[in-house]
C-alpha cells in the first residue's frame, strides 16, 4: 500500500492503546522488522499517560446510555486525541528519538461502546462498535502518519470486533514445543490460545469476562473514589471470597455462551457493579470480603474458561498473564490455585512488560494495514473471512 514502507528493512512506529479499565493511555515506542505473522518486534521505551479522576469519572459516563449524549462523545473524541499525541509525542522524547524517526503511529482508541449482537427488538441498533480519539487529530499533533479505528472493518465482515490482540500474540509468544494461553487482565479478560506449533489457523480467543473492571469499580466505591483499584490485590488478600455470592456471579449467561464471544461495560460495569455491592452488603459482607469476591469472581472465570473452552481443545503448558492483572499478587495467586497444572507467569517474566502488550500489538496491527496485510484473525472474532483492519489519516 506504502511503497516507502514496504522499502525499509525496519520502522520505528508507536502504538497506542487505552482499555476498558479506563486507567489512561499507553504508549509504546517500538521497532518493527518485516511485516505479517513473520514480523520482529522490539519494544524501545513504554509510556503511560494516567487518566485524572476527572476524565475517568466523564468516560465512564460516555459508556452509559443513561449519562452520555451526542455532545459529550462528540468533544471527548477530540478532547482524548490530545491526550493519546501528547503521550505518543512524550513517549517518542523519553526513547530518545525524534518524530521524524517515527514511520506511522497506530491507536486502538478508548472505546465508549461495543455491541456485537444487534438488538432483536430495533431494526436500527445494528451491530455496532465505537473508539473515539479521533485519527485526524493525532496525526495532525504528531505530524506523522496515523492508523486506527481497527474494529468496524472485522465486523463488517462478520466478526465480533474483538478480540483483535491474538494476532500479535500469535508473533510474540508462539512456541514450536508448548501449548501457551496468553490472557490478558485488563478492564476486560481476554485470553487467546496457542497450541504447541500453532498458526493461524489453530489459534482461537475469546473474552472470558470482567477483567479489573468489576474490582476497581467495587474499590472505587467503597472508599467514597478515594482509591481507584486495589494495588498488588492487597485488599482482597485480607477478606474471603463468599462462594453463595460467587456462585450466583458466575451463573451469568455470559460465561456459558461458547467462543467467539466479547464483552465490555455493557454487560459488567457500573450497574452490575453496584447490584453486586448491594447483594454483598445485604448478605453482611465486610468490605475486603467484598473486594476479595470480586477478584475471586474474576480468577474462576478465566479458570473456568481455561477448562470449559480451552483444554479440550488443545494441551495448555503455560497461562501467561498480562495487563494490569499481572500486578494483582491475589489474583495470581488464585490462578495458580485453580489451575494447578499449567504453570501462571507474567508477560514480563518473558521480557514484554506486563502493562505494554497491547499497545506494542497494535503497532504491529498498523504496520500490517500500511503493508495491506489482512491483520484480523477470523477464528478469534468470527469473521468470515481474513480482511485488512483500519484506517488513515494523514499529517
Amino acid at each position: 500500500m506504502f511503497q516507502w514502507v514496504q522499502e525499509k528493512p525496519y520502522v520505528y512506529a508507536v502504538g497506542l492503546m487505552s482499555g476498558t479499565s479506563l486507567d489512561g493511555v499507553d504508549a509504546a515506542v517500538v521497532r518493527i522488522d518485516g511485516s505479517g505473522l513473520d514480523a520482529k518486534v522490539r519494544l524501545v521505551h513504554y509510556y503511560t499517560r494516567p487518566y485524572d479522576e476527572a476524565l475517568r469519572k466523564r468516560l465512564k459516563e460516555l459508556c452509559d446510555p443513561a449519562t452520555s449524549d451526542v455532545s459529550k462523545i462528540g468533544g471527548m473524541n477530540v478532547y482524548i486525541a490530545e491526550r493519546f499525541a501528547e503521550a505518543a509525542i512524550e513517549a517518542v522524547h523519553e526513547a530518545g528519538l525524534a518524530m521524524s524517526d517515527i514511520a506511522f503511529v497506530s491507536s486502538h482508541g478508548q472505546t465508549v461502546w461495543h455491541m456485537p449482537e444487534a438488538s432483536p427488538s430495533d431494526p436500527f441498533l445494528a451491530r455496532s462498535t465505537l473508539q473515539i480519539g479521533d485519527l485526524s487529530v493525532i496525526a495532525k499533533r504528531t505530524g506523522r502518519l496515523t492508523v486506527g479505528d481497527f474494529r468496524p472493518a472485522d465486523m463488517a465482515v462478520g466478526g465480533q470486533g474483538a478480540p483483535l490482540v491474538p494476532y500479535g500474540d500469535l508473533i510474540l509468544f508462539r512456541h514450536p514445543s508448548k501449548g501457551r494461553l496468553l490472557q490478558n487482565i485488563g478492564g476486560i479478560g481476554n485470553c487467546t490460545a496457542l497450541p504447541a506449533g500453532a498458526s493461524a489457523d489453530d489459534l482461537f480467543a475469546f473474552d472470558t469476562g470482567p477483567g479489573n473492571m468489576v474490582i476497581d469499580q467495587v474499590v472505587h466505591t467503597l472508599t467514597d473514589g478515594r482509591m481507584g483499584y486495589d494495588a498488588e490485590g492487597a485488599w482482597a488478600a485480607q477478606g474471603k471470597p463468599d462462594e453463595t455470592l460467587l456462585a450466583e456471579m458466575l451463573a451469568h449467561p455470559y460465561f456459558r455462551m461458547a467462543p467467539p464471544k466479547s464483552t465490555g461495560r455493557e454487560l459488567f460495569g457500573a450497574a452490575y457493579t453496584a447490584e453486586y455491592i448491594a447483594k454483598a452488603t445485604k448478605r453482611g459482607l465486610e468490605a475486603a470480603d467484598i473486594v476479595a469476591t470480586a477478584t475471586a469472581f474474576t480468577a474462576r472465570s478465566i479458570a473456568d474458561a481455561c477448562r470449559d473452552f480451552v483444554s479440550p481443545r488443545c494441551r495448555i503448558d503455560e497461562v501467561i498473564v498480562s495487563g494490569g492483572g499481572a500486578h494483582n499478587r491475589t489474583m495470581l495467586t488464585m490462578l495458580a490455585d485453580l489451575l494447578p497444572e499449567q504453570k501462571i507467569l507474567t508477560s514480563g517474566e518473558l521480557g514484554l512488560a506486563d502493562d505494554a502488550k497491547e499497545a506494542v500489538i497494535f503497532a504491529l496491527l498498523g504496520n500490517d494495514f500500511l503493508r495491506g496485510i489482512p491483520n484480523n484473525i477470523p477464528a478469534a472474532t468470527g469473521a468470515l473471512r481474513p480482511t485488512v483492519m483500519g484506517k488513515l489519516a494523514m499529517p
